[in-house]
């Protein structure tokens, strides 16, 4: 009969009637509230998707409703009076509900922004898929263990353990995956630091091609022969890489060498005549030409131009008309170009006398009078 009484006490459903109306309008009043703002900051930020009430109103627009319905509970449930137990279950609720709705915002926030990163829209350029998805990933791996374990512990749970056993397996599959480890935290350094990207092409080694795909192990390159070659992240942050699709301009250093019986005069008028080629060739800027030094068999001029593009089809074209010129000025000045030369002196020996078939022989007049002289004995 004692259980009876308790629900048929009209305080009881007078406090009930009273949560339920307070939740429902505690809940329109939020919801109201969390859709003007979202409004006001989607129209704000109309067209603008990278700017910052944009990113706000995606964020806002991520509340749960359910965890709204929550709070509207809570706020409602302390219109009556409850007794301690239930006070201190409604703490333990209260926090439960705000870790949730903070966790989720912060996921919608680093979903927002790392595919903000990937579109080009955060001001910064593309970046990086892999990089961007592995930088998400850790930062929402460490959100929602945190949120777990800062439940828990409110909850009253000794996570003292919990956290103690998760560092122990840590360790023991880093140590297991350490390869695949180092080569992931290199994709993210290449995603982070961006030696190259996708398109660019690169020299390292005796790999020369274009890179078609950064990936979470492993690079994969165009090679100028056709074939793809692959090579592990970690391997090729180890080399020296050369990037020659960020070259703006060329710096072309050749030589060429003439005669050594060139006079002086015209050794100075091949200088003069190379420079204005150089500077009568389109896309090109002309810094110098030396006569560098006396070599083996040549007199060796040393040039330099700056060819003002990165396309080394365009920098072969202009070289190629550059030494076509330079040879019909040679020509004209009457110089030529030095050839290898080799020659040979014998001091203080004597020339091999050399015997050709059919000839007769220098030497025998002379033997045969030598012959004659010579007394005879019978």
């Amino acid at each position: 009969m004692e259980q009876w009484n308790i629900w048929l006490d009209r305080n009881l459903w007078l406090n009930v009637a009273i949560v339920v109306v307070a939740t429902a309008l505690i809940y329109s009043v939020l919801r109201a509230l969390v859709g003007a703002v979202h409004r006001r900051l989607m129209a704000w930020s109309k067209d603008q998707d990278g700017s910052w009430p944009h990113f706000v109103a995606v964020v806002i627009g991520r509340t749960s409703r359910l965890l709204l319905l929550a709070f509207s509970l809570l706020l409602a449930l302390r219109l009556p009076e409850l007794p301690g137990s239930w006070q201190s279950a409604l703490s333990h609720t209260w926090f439960v509900a705000l870790a949730l709705q903070v966790a989720l915002w912060v996921d919608s926030g680093v979903r927002l922004w790392s595919r903000s990163l990937v579109m080009g829209k955060s001001g910064g350029g593309h970046y990086n898929p892999v990089m961007t998805t592995i930088i998400s990933i850790m930062i929402l791996i460490v959100v929602w263990s945190v949120m777990l374990l800062s439940i828990l512990a409110n909850l009253g749970v000794d996570i003292t353990a919990l956290v103690a056993s998760l560092g122990v397996g840590g360790i023991a599959v880093a140590l297991a995956v350490q390869t695949v480890l180092s080569d992931v935290f290199a994709s993210l350094s290449i995603g982070v630091d961006k030696p190259f990207e996708i398109g660019d092409f690169v020299v390292f080694g005796e790999v020369a091609g274009t890179i078609e795909h950064i990936g979470l192990k492993t690079t994969r390159i165009r090679s100028l022969s056709g074939e793809q070659v692959v090579c592990a992240n970690a391997d090729l942050l180890r080399q020296i890489v050369h990037n020659y699709k960020r070259m703006n301009t060329r710096r072309i250093v050749f030589k060429f060498g003439i005669n050594y019986d060139t006079p002086s005069d015209k050794v100075r008028q091949v200088a003069e005549r190379v420079g204005d080629i150089i500077r009568a060739t389109p896309k090109t800027v002309f810094d110098r030409a030396h006569f560098l030094g006396f070599d083996e068999s040549q007199l060796t001029f040393e040039v330099v131009y700056i060819v003002q593009s990165s396309d080394y089809n365009q920098y072969m074209d202009i070289q190629q008309e550059i030494n076509l010129q330079l040879l019909d000025a040679l020509r004209e000045l009457d110089v030529r170009f030095a050839l290898p030369r080799r020659d040979l002196r014998l001091v203080g020996e004597r020339m091999p006398t050399i015997k050709v078939a059919g000839l007769p022989s220098q030497t025998e007049p002379e033997n045969n009078e030598q012959d004659q002289r010579l007394p005879k004995f019978s």
